[in-house]
């Protein structure tokens, strides 16, 4: 998407106890949890352009 803010993380501390192997439960929360940001993240970005085109057409921009 071209105009979206990017999110870069600069320290990252996670601290938890599984069983098993601990980097693999890890990745999988979270790239599980990253996607679900992500949906949610595009979802407000399409509404944005959503709100900002029906408010160009209300303005009258783009008629002949």
């Amino acid at each position: 998407m071209t105009g979206v803010p990017k999110v870069i993380i600069h320290h990252l501390e996670v601290r938890f106890q599984v069983e098993g192997d601990d980097g693999k439960v890890f990745t999988r929360l979270f790239n599980q949890h990253i996607r679900a940001w992500s949906r949610l993240y595009e979802n407000a970005c399409a509404r944005a352009e959503h709100t900002r085109s029906e408010r160009r057409i209300g303005d009258g921009e783009g008629q002949p």
